[in-house]
């Protein structure tokens, strides 16, 4: 008879499933942020409403799965992974869309006009960091491979490359934020001091889901090294 116990079914499975299952639901969110940013420029407000929704639904979902895993996680078990890097994991996953959900509310409570000259940069920000979230999303799809290998090898090398080049986009993504910032510096004089510092607010949520994205990546070094 299938045992319907949840601790069994624990022990059987892969401790890092709901981290997966986790980081994609974050994954979801942090790629309505593109669809926010578009919307923005193009000043489609329709389009705009319909991306702040799906950010605040997003982000919800991904706390209630990060919830439902912290109470749900036994406090003693055996696992090749200790508890606390587990829950440490999950809620550095779960920054991201925090942070998503707090550029949307940024467009949602306040009417924001991209300055002239700062679209492309903006767009730059903005893609940079999706493409560092999407490779720490690549390197938690690798856990169960490193769990079956005993964290070590030729995966874990592998692993450790995925992570070196998501610190290579995060650095990239830097020097996009140093750039778009002075960029709006220069032009500080010719906007409404508020204007200039929500966008300052804006870009520096933008580089903080890259930032949060490496931060993922040290967490599963941390696991490796373990």
């Amino acid at each position: 008879m299938k045992s319907t116990n949840p601790l069994s079914s624990l022990l059987r499975g892969s401790p890092f499933a709901p981290i997966q299952e986790h980081m994609h639901v974050v994954s979801d969110c942090v790629a309505q942020v593109p669809l926010l940013i578009e919307a923005l420029i193009d000043r489609d407000d329709q389009a705009l409403r319909a991306a702040i929704e799906q950010i605040d639904l997003l982000e919800t979902k991904a706390d209630e799965k990060k919830n439902d895993f912290r109470f749900h996680l036994p406090s003693t078990l055996f696992m090749p992974v200790s508890r606390r890097d587990l829950l440490r994991l999950i809620s550095e996953q779960d920054t991201v869309a925090d942070t998503a959900e707090k550029v949307a509310k940024l467009f949602n409570e306040r009417e924001m006009i991209v300055p002239e000259g700062l679209t492309d940069p903006l767009r730059q920000l903005t893609s940079l960091s999706v493409d560092a979230f999407n490779q720490a999303t690549k390197v938690i799809d690798q856990l169960d491979e490193l769990l079956e290998v005993g964290f070590g090898g030729k995966q874990s090398a592998k692993v450790v490359d995925m992570i070196g080049e998501l610190r290579h986009l995060e650095h990239k993504n830097d020097a996009i934020l140093t750039s778009i910032n002075r960029a709006l510096f220069k032009m500080e004089d010719d906007l409404k001091p508020m204007d200039v510092v929500f966008w300052y607010r804006t870009f520096e949520l933008l580089g903080r889901i890259s930032n949060k994205a490496e931060n993922v990546g040290d967490r599963v070094l941390l696991v490796i090294a373990k």
